[in-house]
């Protein structure tokens, strides 16, 4: 086994990429055919179901309250979390092309398998569809590009589309098990999308460990431009936080309460982030690499408890610590992680999403637990917590201890299903790069050749002569510079 898993890596993806890319695409349309149907809201019966509803006027259709969500949303898969990968020097094609693979792929399977598990109607054995499914596809395929940022640089195509297709079942699942058999809020996913997308990532990245990765160290870093480009994304993905938080949530105060919460989490997790980045530099400079990810942090941990009451000054508390925590995993842990525990996290996502989702899971079990009749009066408590039907007698406690057991889940599907999916992706077929070829666009992407620049010495010389053109010569030569 150990000759077989350690052959010689071959980039060649000719064969195998547009075969699965094919096959699965031809899949998807046959499987849409059979099962995705519009809903009573997108379905040209429409005009019929407002007569029979009494619904006088088209703004009550669901579309008009979630579609700005959803638009948010959608720029912060394709954008935010594309362009937060393209801070490595010649990995930015990858960053962002095969970011835009993953969703593009894993919205059409979380469709499905959520359809299959939260929306299929069993008497006509369809899957109906609306704006808010479109809103849960894209939380569903975060996990998958969580995991990915574990991976940057180190897998081929192929095995991205593999990662995604066992990524979305497994989060479909635990899903359900967490949103539905245990009955947890979590409108913006601390747990079923950070905490399960960071482990899922880790536990793969663990048993995808590469002992001699330090062959591609030369371009597992950043240039001025690349980080550039990479804040563009950690600021798509900072303003629309509030949204991806939000966008679920019951109409009126339970959307309105989400987007202030996420906000003044995430502002307060900048300020941390940049005092602790700066303290540790001897001379008080920053780091971009912390100010790329750190400060998002608070969007993370804010995600369960973001349309509970924890209050104002509680989501300022919230990413106060979270900036801490998540700029010390990125300072300390994650060296220590792979130099320890043999895990290579190219993005840092155990500091930015893992540890983050956790803690806010465990936030959101301790404010549910909290809760009183008096902060949230008696209609308040059972719409936040949905007590009604058979959870009618459930109490705020019970909801507590439910609540942080579904971060607990989440965990052990991410770092159990991560590491049986690494195995999977570990068979010597799917083309990944070879140690010394990873972080590199040429491996997968046609990349067009630099710019031809004039040595230093000459633009130095030239400058001067056209600056002072009484300078007959200098003395500056080529052994002096």
């Amino acid at each position: 086994m150990g000759n077989f898993f350690g052959r010689q890596r071959n980039a060649y993806v000719r064969v195998s990429l547009p075969a699965v890319c094919f096959v699965w695409q031809i899949a998807m349309i046959i499987l849409f055919g059979v099962f995705i149907r519009y809903n009573e809201e997108s379905d040209a019966h429409w005009v019929e179901h407002k007569k029979t509803n009494n619904i006088t006027s088209d703004i009550e259709n669901d579309f008009y309250y979630r579609y700005p969500s959803f638009q948010d949303v959608h720029v912060m898969i394709f954008v935010g979390f594309g362009f937060l990968m393209t801070f490595l020097k010649r990995y930015s094609f990858g960053g962002v092309g095969f970011n835009f693979l993953i969703a593009a792929f894993g919205i059409q399977w979380a469709l499905l398998m959520q359809g299959w598990f939260h929306f299929l109607d069993h008497s006509t054995g369809k899957i109906y569809i609306g704006v808010e499914n479109l809103i849960n596809a894209d939380f569903c395929v975060a996990g998958s590009l969580i995991a990915y940022g574990a991976l940057l640089g180190k897998v081929s195509p192929v095995q991205l589309l593999v990662l995604t297709l066992f990524g979305v079942t497994l989060f479909a699942v635990e899903e359900y098990i967490i949103l539905h058999l245990l009955h947890c809020r979590d409108a913006g996913g601390s747990m079923v999308i950070h905490a399960f997308g960071g482990y899922y990532g880790l536990g793969i990245s663990w048993v995808l460990y590469r002992p001699n990765l330090h062959q591609s160290k030369r371009l597992n870093g950043s240039v001025y431009h690349s980080d550039v480009f990479a804040m563009i994304g950690t600021l798509f993905l900072w303003m629309f936080w509030p949204s991806f938080n939000s966008a679920i949530t019951d109409h009126g105060d339970g959307q309105h309460r989400a987007a202030i919460n996420t906000y003044l989490g995430l502002a307060s997790c900048v300020l941390t982030t940049v005092a602790l980045s700066s303290m540790h530099d001897k001379r008080g400079r920053l780091d971009m690499v912390h100010i790329q990810n750190a400060t998002l942090a608070g969007g993370v941990a804010m995600g369960t408890a973001a349309e509970f009451m924890i209050s104002p000054y509680g989501a300022l508390i919230v990413g106060f610590c979270c900036g801490i925590i998540s700029t010390f995993g990125y300072l300390y842990v994650t060296p220590f992680l792979e130099k320890y525990l043999k895990l290579q996290d190219t993005c840092g996502v155990h500091n930015l999403h893992a540890v983050p989702g956790m803690l806010g899971g465990f936030v959101g079990a301790i404010v549910a637990a909290a809760a009183t009749e008096s902060v949230y009066s008696k209609e308040g408590l059972i719409n936040t917590f949905n007590f009604e039907g058979k959870y009618a007698d459930r109490s705020v406690g019970t909801q507590g201890g439910y609540q942080a057991a579904g971060t607990c889940v989440a965990v052990a599907f991410g770092l159990v299903g991560g590491a049986i999916v690494g195995f999977i992706l570990k068979f010597p077929i799917w083309g990944d790069p070879a140690d010394d070829n990873c972080f590199d666009d040429e491996a997968y992407w046609e990349v067009p050749e630099d710019e031809e620049t004039i040595p230093p010495v000459l633009e130095y010389n030239n400058h001067m002569i056209h600056k002072h053109q009484d300078i007959a010569e200098t003395n500056f030569s080529v052994e002096q510079s």
